[in-house]
C-alpha cells in the first residue's frame, strides 16, 4: 500500500517507521524543559514534606482524571488515601478505599515509582488485571490480563446509535498483536533515539494506535507516557499531571488521535499538541503548588490553636476546594454529626477567627475560610 491506499497508519508499507519535523518541534521542546525547571526549581526550595504533599496532590488528580477521561468517575477522597497510605504521606482521617481505586492507584504509582524497569507484557498483564479485579467493565466481561481475541468482531473505536455508528478507528487484528506488541515493547526498553519527551508523546500514540486489550487501552496509554516522562526527567516522583490536562481538552484529544490514525507515518502534528498539552500541564502543577503552600501556611498559623477531629477534616476539605456552600446543615452531614454539635463547632472557628460568615446571600448562613493575615 502506498500514499493513500489505506484507511489507518498501521496499514502504511512504513509501519511502524514513525517520522516527524524535529526543527518544528525544536521550540515547544525547549519551552516544555524550561517550564519543568521552573517548577523543579520551585519545589527545591520547599522541603520535603511539602514536596510530598504536592506530589500528592498530582498523582491524585492523574488518578481521578485518567480515569473520568474514560467516562468513570473515582472518589478523590478515596484516591488520596489509598495514594497517601502507600506513600507514606500524613493527611489525617483516611477514607475507605475499593478494589477499583486501589486497582488504578496501583497501575499510576507502578508506572511512576518503577520507571527504570522494563515494561513487558506480564507487566502491562497485570496493570490490566488492576483496572478490571471483577473482571468487567460494566456489565461487560472483559478479557482480563491478555490480548484481546476480536471474537466480537475488529477492535472499533466508535459514536453514535446502533445502524448509525461512526467508526473513529480500528485496531490491527489480534492475530498480528504478538508481533506489534513486541516491536512496541523492544522500543520501550531500549534507547531508541528520539529525544525523551517526544518518546513519552510517540509511546502514548502507539499503544493506543495498538490497542492490545479488550478495555482500558487509553488509561495504560497514559500511563505508559507518565512512565516514559519519568525515565525522560530521572525522576520518579510526580508534580503534573498530564491525563488531567487532557481532561480538560477532551474533545480535542480525541479530535487529533482520530486525525493521526488515518493519516500519514508523519506524526509531527500529534507530538505538537502533546507538547503544548504537557507545557499546559506543568504550568497547571505551579497553582497546584501554590495551594499546598497556601494550605500549609494555614496550619501553620492555627498550628496551636485547639480543633477538634471533625473540625480538622472539615477544614482541610475547604481547603482541598469545597463544592458549594459551607452551611451547618452540610457540616453536620459530612461530619456526621447533629446540627446542633455542627453548629458548635462553626460558632467555636468563628469565635476563634477561623472562619467567617460569607457575605453571598442565601436562605442559609454560609461559612469560608477567613483570609490569613500578611
Amino acid at each position: 500500500m502506498n500514499g493513500g491506499d489505506y484507511q489507518f497508519i498501521w496499514q502504511a508499507d512504513d509501519w511502524p517507521t514513525w517520522r516527524f519535523d524535529l526543527a518544528a518541534l525544536a521550540v515547544p521542546m525547549a519551552e516544555v524543559s524550561r517550564a519543568q525547571g521552573l517548577l523543579m526549581g520551585r519545589l527545591a526550595d520547599v522541603g520535603m514534606a511539602l514536596r510530598d504533599q504536592a506530589s500528592l496532590a498530582a498523582l491524585t488528580e492523574d488518578v481521578v482524571k485518567t480515569s473520568a477521561i474514560e467516562g468513570e468517575q473515582l472518589s478523590v477522597d478515596s484516591v488520596r488515601s489509598s495514594i497517601a497510605r502507600r506513600l507514606g504521606v500524613g493527611i489525617g482521617a483516611l477514607a475507605p478505599v475499593d478494589r477499583h481505586v486501589e486497582g488504578v492507584v496501583e497501575m499510576v504509582l507502578d508506572a511512576t515509582a518503577r520507571c527504570q524497569a522494563p515494561v513487558s507484557r506480564e507487566r502491562l498483564f497485570g496493570w490490566h488485571a488492576a483496572l478490571f479485579p471483577t473482571g468487567y467493565a460494566g456489565l461487560s466481561r472483559v478479557k482480563v490480563g491478555a490480548w484481546r481475541d476480536d471474537a466480537g468482531g475488529p477492535m472499533q473505536v466508535v459514536s453514535g446509535p446502533i445502524g448509525c455508528q461512526r467508526v473513529h478507528s480500528e485496531a490491527p487484528p489480534a492475530e498480528r498483536l504478538e508481533t506489534e506488541t513486541s516491536r512496541f515493547l523492544d522500543w520501550v526498553n531500549r534507547a531508541s533515539g528520539e529525544p525523551p519527551l517526544l518518546k513519552a508523546g510517540l509511546g502514548h500514540l502507539w499503544f493506543v494506535t495498538v490497542h492490545p486489550f479488550d478495555d482500558g487501552n487509553g488509561r495504560i496509554a497514559r500511563a505508559l507516557g507518565d512512565l516514559l516522562l519519568a525515565r525522560a526527567e530521572g525522576s520518579p516522583q510526580r508534580f503534573y499531571s498530564v491525563s488531567a490536562q487532557i481532561q480538560r481538552e477532551r474533545t480535542a484529544y480525541y479530535d487529533i488521535l482520530e486525525q493521526t490514525q488515518r493519516r500519514s507515518m508523519d506524526v509531527t502534528e500529534w507530538l505538537a499538541w502533546f507538547l503544548q498539552t504537557l507545557h499546559r500541564a506543568v504550568d497547571q502543577a505551579q497553582h497546584t503548588l501554590d495551594e499546598v503552600l497556601a494550605k500549609a501556611r494555614f496550619w501553620q498559623h492555627w498550628a496551636t490553636t485547639p480543633l477538634n477531629e471533625r473540625q480538622v477534616a472539615l477544614l482541610n476539605q475547604l481547603l482541598d476546594g469545597f463544592d458549594g456552600k459551607l452551611t451547618s446543615s452540610k457540616w453536620a452531614a459530612l461530619a456526621k454529626c447533629s446540627p446542633d454539635t455542627a453548629l458548635r463547632d462553626l460558632n467555636d472557628l468563628l469565635a476563634r477567627g477561623v472562619l467567617r460568615k460569607s457575605d453571598a446571600g442565601g436562605r442559609s448562613t454560609s461559612y469560608e475560610l477567613n483570609a490569613l493575615p500578611e
